[in-house]
């Protein structure tokens, strides 16, 4: 089989222009000029867009397909939305030095929009007599849990026979076999307000019931078990005089198992019910959730065929476990066959520092051009 010759040169410049548009979470608007980038990518190449708004506080999603049937033979998953606000790019545009390509979202994961649709171009889906039927979803608040794209994700998984989703290689090349699940919770915390030196008794302190619950949910860590539970954010109280009549905590819990997770929920519920202090309103609200990527069977398999694939290739692929979330969580927690990480090898996501190893561009894509070609049973165009 020939590789197919990628123009990099043309690829960096779609690149450099994905990269200078900030598209933060909560920047709908700059989300929307990426989905025009690529919806424009896509139509050319002559496939259907469609474009899905499912919040006014989110950007819109895409959804891509070369075909009108309803049944998925491929879902490939890519989100446009970084974790950057409006405004860094023009502290830090799209660079490069040397070997590696640096800015906002440049590997999480503007590269691997990129990636795919390059990928997905190589193949020529639209001369085939017979043709697989493939989805690419392109959602605009992975970066904030999928909170608004969540169920349109899940059911496009239903319908799907696999899933690849193209956020990056970790920095050593190597591909994610499994995420821990995510759980997010915001806790408000309603007290009564009272002089701290005239009436002390006759307020009911929030911040009091707070540092009771961070004691109680720090219990919930079991390390062993890979369940974490981080009390990450706090605020409260209105003057050192006053008790506080409010406080509140965001709680981020990871973890391997649903038998850990129904601990951390029954802990939290136990104490909402029955609050350390008399009189003391607690409510509690999930931001987000994910389940978590346990590999079935059947995505071993697909492991291994990726692996067969990266040795015909002379790379060296390495599988790798990650407390950080993915869309795969979703499509795998729905039994789907979903290989992660499939995009070009980088570091420093969410940081300023983060960056693309331009070498890896070519492999990783000739990786996943090879992996659809034998998955679907594409002849070589």
């Amino acid at each position: 089989m020939n590789a197919y010759k990628l123009d990099l040169n043309e690829y960096l410049k779609n690149l450099e222009s994905l990269v200078n548009q900030d598209s933060g979470s909560k920047d709908p608007e700059g989300i929307s000029k990426i989905a025009l980038f690529m919806g424009d990518l896509y139509t050319k190449m002559g496939w259907l867009v469609k474009v899905n708004k499912f919040h006014e506080d989110a950007g819109p999603c895409l959804e891509i397909r070369n075909n009108h049937e309803d049944g998925i033979d491929l879902l490939l998953i890519g989100h446009m939305d970084t974790v950057f606000p409006k405004g860094t790019v023009k502290e830090r545009p799209f660079t490069i030095k040397g070997d590696r390509a640096f800015g906002p979202g440049v590997v999480d994961m503007k590269s691997g929009l990129l990636s795919m649709y390059y990928a997905l171009k190589s193949l020529n889906l639209n001369e085939l007599e017979k043709a697989p039927s493939i989805c690419v979803a392109l959602n605009s608040d992975e970066e904030i849990s999928s909170r608004f794209s969540r169920k349109w994700i899940e059911s496009l998984a239903r319908k799907s026979k696999y899933a690849f989703v193209l956020e990056p290689a970790r920095k050593n090349g190597a591909l994610v076999k499994e995420r821990k699940g995510i759980l997010k919770y915001n806790i408000e915390f309603t007290g009564v307000a009272a002089h701290a030196g005239v009436n002390p008794q006759d307020g009911i302190s929030a911040i009091t019931e707070l540092g009771h619950w961070i004691t109680k949910l720090n219990e919930c860590n079991n390390f062993e078990a890979g369940t974490t539970l981080n009390v990450g954010v706090v605020s409260g109280g209105s003057a050192p005089n006053v008790v506080a009549e409010k406080a509140n905590a965001v709680v981020d819990v990871r973890f391997k198992c649903e038998d850990e997770l129904r601990k951390v929920e029954r802990t939290v519920e136990n104490l909402r019910k029955t609050p350390k202090l008399e009189g003391m309103k607690v409510d509690v609200t999930k931001l987000g959730f994910r389940p978590p990527l346990n590999p079935s069977e059947e995505t071993k398999a697909l492991y291994k065929m990726v692996d067969g694939i990266a040795e015909d290739l002379g790379m060296d692929i390495e599988w790798v476990a990650t407390g950080g979330g993915s869309d795969a969580n979703f499509t795998a927690a729905l039994g789907v066959p979903t290989v992660d990480a499939l995009g070009p090898i980088g570091g420093g996501a969410h940081g300023v520092d983060e960056y693309l190893e331009i070498p890896s561009i070519e492999p990783r894509l000739e990786l996943l051009r090879r992996l659809i070609i034998k998955l679907l049973n594409i002849g070589e165009n």
